[in-house]
């Protein structure tokens, strides 16, 4: 963490003292079976113990993607007082998951309060937590100062596919042109003295492959570089995530505040990267709809959404937090690039 973040608040510190009580219980592999809340819950219905009288020192609340249907039930307002005995939580989570505490009474009064305007919660809180460490902020300013800065308007590309190998280029680069002609994001007509007074332009490209830099470079920047005053660049290509890399996550994180800098934000759905950034950046982004080999989605859906405000999707909710009817003005409706994903949208209404 210290290599790529600050420190969040002054006094603070984002690691645990070596004094503290559980320390070894968090190291050892065990420690989901032995400390989870979805097994006590488990371990408590097969025994038929009724006994909630005792609580733990230590609880783990799991809540990432293969959370099971026991760990869901944090979710639930009635299952909290149990929670709030225990001394110390351990919460392990990798995605957005605040929109279910929007649904929980226990939550939601309090929450408001923190957070009167429910459309930029993640904006301002990763204004908060996500401050680049030294080190970080200089690769990131570099980058800028030396490609970036002088381009009268940025537009930023960031491009995720999960399945490379299921997902065609071409599909892809189809949705992205798609995208972006239809919505003039990039150039706003072709007529060539037009083209010769638009504003300079630097295209960033964040995407693990290097092939969407080279076609996007060739479409908007090498070939037209000298009529638009268009550039494109990159600032890595790793090829594939390299998870628990350093060095890696660096040049992610530089990808993702690089992004943030930009005025026009085109980002893959269903990607926490491209959620970060739009919430940094305080822009709300088009969002390309990625092809998907396990859920086509319809020929007459469009290649692009933009984005009703800065907020990520809630990828995996559990079953009961959905609201009922959806998007009917509620605090919380359904995802732009996710139909069974939940997000916060204020007074907005979305689709079914």
């Amino acid at each position: 963490m210290e290599d790529l973040f600050c420190e969040p608040f002054p006094n603070s510190t984002w690691y645990l003292p070596e004094t503290f009580p559980f320390l070894f219980q968090l190291q050892t592999h065990r420690f989901r079976a032995s400390y989870s809340y979805g097994n006590l819950l488990k371990r408590k219905e097969e025994e038929q113990d009724g006994d909630s009288s005792s609580s733990p020192a230590l609880l783990q609340i799991f809540l990432q993607d293969k959370y099971n249907e026991y760990d869901k039930l944090f979710f639930k307002d009635e299952n909290q007082g149990f929670v709030e005995r225990v001394p110390w939580l351990v919460l392990i989570h990798d995605g957005y998951f605040i929109p279910c505490l929007f649904q929980m009474q226990s939550f939601r009064s309090e929450l408001e309060k923190l957070f009167p305007d429910q459309e930029t919660v993640f904006h301002h809180l990763v204004k908060y937590l996500f401050s680049p460490s030294n080190q970080a902020w200089g690769q990131i300013t570099g980058f800028y100062e030396a490609y970036l800065a002088k381009a009268e308007e940025r537009i930023g590309f960031q491009i995720r596919v999960f399945e490379p190998k299921q997902t065609p280029f071409t599909a892809v680069m189809k949705q992205i042109t798609s995208c972006t002609q239809k919505h003039r994001l990039i150039l706003p007509q072709s007529d060539e003295v037009t083209l010769r007074n638009e504003k300079s332009k630097s295209i960033l490209v964040a995407s693990l492959s290097r092939k969407y830099y080279e076609e996007i470079d060739w479409m908007y920047g090498t070939r037209r570089r000298q009529s638009t005053g268009i550039a494109v660049y990159q600032a890595s290509h790793e090829g594939k995530q390299h998870s628990g890399d350093n060095s890696h996550n660096m040049k992610a994180w530089m990808d993702i505040y690089l992004l943030s800098t930009s005025d026009v934000l085109v980002t893959s759905s269903m990607s926490t990267f491209g959620y970060v950034a739009a919430g940094i950046a305080g822009v709300k982004p088009w969002i390309v709809m990625i092809p998907d080999p396990y859920h086509p989605r319809g020929a007459n859906e469009s290649a692009c959404e933009r984005a009703i405000n800065l907020e990520p999707c809630f990828h995996f909710p559990p079953w009961f937090a959905y609201p009922d009817p959806p998007g009917t003005g509620g605090p919380v409706g359904r995802c732009e690039d996710v139909s069974w994903g939940l997000k916060l949208v204020g007074g907005h209404k979305t689709r079914r």
